[in-house]
């Protein structure tokens, strides 16, 4: 692997660069890395070497083929590259604050980032999820589903979009958009697209990104930057940037010095960040910094709204949550229905009006004339009734059932079933007299031929 000159030019002015461990290290082929879910992930056995700096990263000795594991499918846990599960470490040390939170990730897709936060919050806490690629929403929106928790919502706006909230976010999270030097073990397509001007462009795009965000942090409150990039001009350039621009501070973490982490400062304004260099650290290009805001520019009014009775929906739907305390809506023109935390309501008024949601709360499906329609998601969600029938399957029938094929079952009660592989739901069937309809989503489809000897 050839590297760009001026970028290895751009990187002997940042201390604690080892530009021949750097070269070396591209030679090299990227680690692969999973994070557990807290709560799908007990039941599951993956060996492999704990990643420091996150309760449950694991480093995996080789990529195996995920699409294979119903496991995966089921949300029992995520492949993300190590270096940006540092994430946890530093939410952990600058939000002291653990309830009742209001948290914005902004550039969320393809959800990463967004499911280790979901992971850190309690229920009465609200994560918003933005992308604003529509076809890049659409697989965030999935993977939220997958990791399965009510209080994260997922929409598809422009950064501009949140301006109106003045002062309403307590902590923001922006992997920005960068020229991606970080990923060039991972995708030789970033090396071949790697330019100087793009960097200036992304450069640009990330201060646009931050002047439009700034206003709905609050006083105190905290943006959590990161790049994928090994640029200065996207790293320590835009903390100084944000120093000149407003009444804002770094805020340093403690990190092991086993760790192989490079703390760095920016030239200008000393803000602290922290760079991920393969081959010091077993990870890929990563940066990132914590920023407290020291201005106050507003806050916002909750108007209150009358809700609708949904007295009757809680009678027909109710009995698919583990919680009766939850508020339930009708997102759109569609007669289908969600359950949002009680201590969301206001925040559901007041956001509707203003965004585009792919994903509010946790849709819970609609009526028909007979019976209750459960929503695909109700099947993978954490907050589902532990009443519901379910159905333990093999791995075989697993894979069947993901490729909406035949599972052979038999002997199977008459109604609706949630399909579960190690204790961790795949999705609905509903058992009639003489044969089982497959209610998976037929998008979530496996599409590849599995093996004959991955059949057992």
């Amino acid at each position: 692997m050839i590297l760009p000159q001026p970028l290895l030019q751009d990187l002997r002015t940042v201390p604690g660069f080892d530009e021949a461990s750097f070269i070396n290290a591209h030679t090299i082929g990227a680690l692969t890395s999973v994070r557990m879910h807290p709560i799908k992930g007990a039941g599951i056995n993956i060996p492999g070497e704990k990643i420091p700096w996150c309760n449950n990263g694991i480093y995996l000795a080789e990529r195996p083929v995920f699409t294979l594991d119903p496991a995966f499918h089921g949300g029992g846990y995520y492949v993300q590259e190590a270096s940006s599960m540092f994430l946890e470490h530093i939410y952990k040390q600058v939000v002291p604050q653990t309830e009742g939170l209001r948290i914005l990730d902004l550039c969320a897709a393809p959800g990463g980032k967004t499911t280790l936060l979901a992971s850190l919050l309690t229920k009465d806490s609200l994560l918003i999820s933005n992308e604003v690629i529509r076809s890049r929403a659409s697989i965030l929106e999935e993977n939220a589903l997958r990791w399965g928790y009510t209080n994260n919502w997922v929409t598809c706006n422009d950064p501009r979009d949140f301006t109106q909230l003045s002062g309403y976010f307590d902590v923001i999270v922006i992997d920005a958009p960068c020229s991606g030097s970080g990923l060039f073990r991972k995708d030789r397509k970033a090396l071949e697209d790697w330019t100087e001007a793009n960097v200036d462009l992304c450069s640009a795009r990330q201060q646009r990104i931050l002047a439009d965000i700034w206003p709905s942090l609050k006083e105190g409150g905290i943006i959590i930057y990161a790049t994928c990039s090994f640029s200065p001009q996207e790293d320590e350039e835009i903390l100084d940037w944000i120093g000149d621009e407003y009444e804002a501070e770094s805020v340093s973490v403690p990190i092991s010095s086993d760790w192989g982490i490079t703390a760095t400062e920016s030239p200008k304004r000393k803000m602290q960040g922290y760079r991920f260099f393969p081959g010091k650290t077993k990870g890929e290009g990563f940066f990132i910094a914590a920023i407290r805001k020291k201005e106050y520019t507003g806050s916002l009014r909750f108007q209150r709204s009358k809700p609708q009775n949904m007295s009757k929906i809680k009678a027909q739907a109710g009995y698919l949550l583990s919680d009766d305390t939850v508020q339930f809506i009708q997102p759109g023109k569609e007669i289908s229905y969600n359950a949002i935390a009680a201590a969301h309501e206001a925040d559901w008024f007041l956001l509707q009006k203003m965004f585009y949601f792919r994903k509010a709360g946790l849709p819970l499906g609609s009526p028909t004339a007979k019976e209750w329609l459960p929503a695909h998601d109700i099947a993978l969600s954490i907050d589902a009734s532990a009443q519901l029938s379910a159905i333990d399957v093999s791995r075989d029938q697993a894979l069947k059932f993901l490729k909406r094929e035949d599972m052979n079952l038999d002997n199977i009660q008459k109604g609706w079933h949630i399909i579960k592989y190690n204790n961790i739901g795949l999705g609905w069937i509903k058992s009639l007299q003489n044969r089982a309809n497959n209610y998976l989503p037929k998008h979530w489809r496996i599409r590849m031929e599995i093996p004959d000897e991955d059949i057992t």
